[in-house]
Parts: structure tokens; C-alpha cells; sequence
């Protein structure tokens, strides 16, 4: 973890000399993995699945940043950070009753739900959808699969229309070479954040089984 915040706190180059440095810290964490691309799910592939539309950015943003300005972590991020944002997020419309992640998949993608609500269950071996919660605008999910590579842990419906802020792999290398700080501090965030809700999940499933 400390050569990877090093590497988010790396300067980025001038705007006026040399071109950003490319970053592929986490789109390519998959093909280090032994991952088969073909079984990879990116952002786009689902959004024309899902029948998603394009959300307008500033509208999307305002939203996240009245969002954000409430959540004990993401307030963190200055305001003016936030608005950066803009520039790496896809904002869409997902309608009601769709699939947006789907569990043991690989996918490269986290969302930001902005309205709606979203259900996240997951499917026991015998088949049974034990639900984990249903979110509030503000939540984040999928991060775990953007942050280590790995599998989905659950699945997530959308059990209303839901606007969506989608921050993708590539995106997020994007960010550490423009702007590093800001993506250092986002990952600081959202390693935060999951360790907290997978302790919950952990409690919740522990009760469950009592």
C-alpha cells in the first residue's frame, strides 16, 4: 500500500512542458492478475446492456457534490476537487430493474448512485439472494473490484431509476497523472469507506448465522 500512495503522490508534469505521464496502476491490475480480458465487464459494455443514458455532467456533479458535502469521509474532499471530478466521471440514467453489477464477474467500474435506490444481495450457493442492504444516493459501489482486482463480491439491481456517477480503471489513471493529490486522496476515501461497510456486512452475516 505505501508503493502504491507513492506512486499517486508522484508531481504530474507541467501543464505547459511535458505531456502527463501515463499511468496504468489499475487498468491493467487484471492482466497482472492472470485475468482473461474477453471475461473483463467495463463500464460501456454494461451501459448499452442495461439501456443506460447519458446524465448531464454539471447537473450529475452538483448532485455528487451536495451528495459528498454530507458524507463524513467524502467531505474530505474540498468542493472545488469534487468539481474536478467532472473531467473523469460517465454519468448516466439507468432504469429500473437492471442488473449494473453483477456478482463473481470481473469488472473494472465503481458507481456513485446520485438518486434512486439500489439493492445489493448476495447469491448464496443454494441459490438464495440474501439482501445485504439497499442503498441511498451518496453510496459507492464496486470499488472493491476497482481497488484490488477482484471479483464482485454481490450483486446490484436497480430497484427504482438511478442516476449514476461511474468512475472507470483507465478513468482512474487518468486522474493519477493529471492530478495525483486528488487521486490519492479519492483512493484514501474509498479504501476507507469499504473497510467500514465490509465490517458491517461482516457483522450482518455473523448475526445471521447465530
Amino acid at each position: 500500500m505505501k508503493g502504491l500512495f507513492g506512486r499517486l503522490k508522484q508531481p504530474a508534469a507541467s501543464r505547459d512542458g511535458d505531456e502527463y505521464p501515463d499511468s496504468v496502476l489499475f487498468s491493467t491490475a487484471f492482466a497482472d492478475q492472470g485475468v482473461d480480458p474477453s471475461m473483463l465487464v467495463p463500464w460501456e459494455a454494461r451501459a448499452n446492456e442495461v439501456g443506460a443514458k447519458r446524465l448531464s455532467a454539471p447537473r450529475a456533479i452538483k448532485l455528487l457534490q451536495g451528495l459528498w458535502a454530507r458524507d463524513k469521509y467524502m467531505s474530505r474532499l474540498p468542493t472545488d476537487s469534487v468539481s474536478q471530478l467532472e473531467q473523469f466521471f460517465d454519468f448516466a440514467t439507468v432504469p429500473a430493474n437492471r442488473d449494473i453489477v453483477r456478482q463473481d464477474e470481473y469488472g473494472n467500474f465503481m458507481i456513485v448512485l446520485l438518486t434512486g435506490s439500489i439493492a445489493v444481495d448476495r447469491v448464496q450457493p443454494w441459490g438464495e439472494r440474501l439482501r445485504l442492504t439497499e442503498t441511498r444516493p451518496g453510496d459507492i459501489l464496486g470499488e472493491m473490484s476497482l481497488l484490488d482486482s477482484g471479483k464482485r463480491f454481490s450483486v446490484c439491481s436497480s430497484l427504482t431509476e438511478c442516476d449514476i456517477a461511474v468512475l472507470s480503471a483507465q478513468s482512474l489513471d487518468e486522474m493519477v497523472g493529471v492530478d495525483p493529490a486528488l487521486a490519492a486522496n479519492l483512493v484514501a476515501l474509498l479504501a476507507r469507506k469499504l473497510s467500514l461497510r465490509l465490517r458491517m456486512i461482516s457483522a450482518r452475516l455473523t448475526d445471521k448465522k447465530n
